[in-house]
């Protein structure tokens, strides 16, 4: 099944490099065609950012003036993911992203008065924007809510249901989850509705998935780890922890034993949240020890190893661990770390084959990569192209020499092949980006 795109689809899935869209991407385009209200249940990592987005392209009207569209999300990194690929595409429509983490005002004014027409963000505040009037919301007919039932599950039921209130215009709304709720909320107004289910009756979402169990004893547990991921030659892996004190035992213990990874959970601050995840994405670091912050909703590609170092609580965590690798078309596996005469969950497969770990650990090769942090980003004019321009011609690098780069609103980080970076920083130290001076320096999670 393919849905018949416009030339504004076509044109997004040429500028994100995408040949062709999915079974559940090309029906929900064609269902969204006929109907008003939808629910979709279907896997994570198969591709639901981009079903909303395309239809909502669609129901756009380029004439109207305000915000036609809201998306609403429950966390900061997924807003922000959602964001992000707006931005890649070929739209004349503006999205703004709300979300925690900065001032209420600074957000006021990234509005741009009506050009905004879609806005992304948490329920909080986003219902603290619609406290103070930050925008108006008479024309707002469309509503989406990703992972309605985390939201559901972090407690933002009350202010779900004040948000929706604030929103009477409304009137075609898409439900989006990996798992199948008990009940949809009354008060998200779905009634009428047309429900996809993409999850071909299972929970289980990893079809391309091999899954290992590493039998240990607690005392043995990180010692088991390290080996583990030495066996993974640099390759990408996540290794998943139920508490953030674990994380960082866990973050601690790999990197005094020159593994070289970043710790990631809901007590560091918002800028160390996103450094870490940048870090981790760019290919810096090739380890990333994490709470089941990361679990949900994050599309970092390629992560090719999930380690379960604790047992996931419920099979809903455990899906969504999982959910982080064989993302798309690629392979990904799972390992469970388990005691011995423990019996694992029911939620977990029967048949676990034993991992073998290697007699012998060899520490896997360094990232090829390194990050480093510029103190100046979008209020101040930059792009990617300027800070990509800047490293090549006042820093000598080729552009096989430039890697990710990520513009923040006050300051920017930049990959560069960790052999130049040395040479990069004496080359530019005291070199003006678009006629400022700015600091350049190795960028670090403090």
């Amino acid at each position: 099944m393919s849905a018949k795109l416009n030339e504004m689809q076509r044109n997004a899935l040429g500028r994100l490099n995408i040949e062709r869209l999915n079974d559940m991407q090309s029906a929900v385009i064609e269902h969204c065609r006929g109907n008003s209200s939808m629910v979709l249940l279907s896997p994570t990592g198969t591709g639901k950012t981009l079903a909303f987005l395309l239809p909502l392209l669609e129901r756009l009207d380029v004439s109207c003036k305000g915000v036609q569209a809201m998306i609403v999300l429950p966390s900061r990194e997924l807003a922000r993911q959602v964001f992000d690929v707006w931005r890649a595409m070929p739209t004349p429509f503006q999205m703004t992203a709300l979300y925690g983490g900065r001032p209420l005002e600074q957000e006021t004014a990234s509005l741009g008065g009506a050009s905004t027409a879609v806005i992304v963000g948490t329920p909080g505040r986003l219902l603290d924007h619609l406290n103070r009037s930050s925008f108006t919301v008479d024309k707002c007919t469309h509503l989406i809510i990703d992972e309605f039932d985390k939201c559901l599950e972090m407690g933002f039921q009350d202010e779900m249901s004040k948000l929706i209130e604030k929103l009477p215009a409304v009137t075609s709304r898409f439900l989006l989850s990996a798992t199948d709720a008990a009940e949809i909320p009354q008060f998200a107004g779905v009634t009428d509705m047309v429900k996809l289910d993409y999850r071909k009756g299972s929970e289980q979402p990893v079809v391309r998935t091999s899954f290992y169990t590493i039998t240990t004893t607690p005392d043995k547990r990180l010692e088991k780890l390290f080996s583990l991921l030495c066996s993974f030659g640099g390759e990408p892996a996540i290794v998943f922890c139920n508490f953030r004190e674990t994380v960082d035992e866990v973050y601690k213990y790999l990197t005094k034993a020159s593994l070289h990874c970043v710790a990631y959970n809901g007590a560091m601050e918002q800028k160390q949240r996103e450094l870490a995840l940048y870090r981790f994405t760019s290919g810096c670091s090739n380890i990333l020890v994490s709470t089941d912050l990361a679990a949900r909703g994050l599309d970092i590609k390629d992560v090719r190893h999930v380690v379960h170092y604790q047992r996931a609580l419920s099979a809903d965590i455990f899906t969504h661990r999982n959910g982080r690798t064989a993302r798309w078309e690629a392979e990904g596996a799972v390992y469970m770390m388990a005691f011995e005469n423990k019996e694992l969950p029911d939620f977990v497969p029967i048949e676990l084959e034993e991992y073998t770990l290697p007699k012998r650990n060899t520490l896997p090769p360094a990232p090829e990569w390194t990050a480093l942090y510029v103190g100046k980003g979008k209020r101040d004019k930059l792009s990617r192209g300027d800070l990509a321009g800047f490293f090549m011609k006042k820093g000598g690098l080729k552009p096989d020499d430039v890697g990710t780069i990520l513009v923040f609103p006050d300051y920017s980080y930049v990959a560069v092949k960790m052999n130049r970076m040395r040479e990069v920083l004496k080359k530019v130290a005291g070199e003006k980006i678009k006629g400022v001076k700015t600091l350049i320096m190795p960028a670090r999670i403090k």
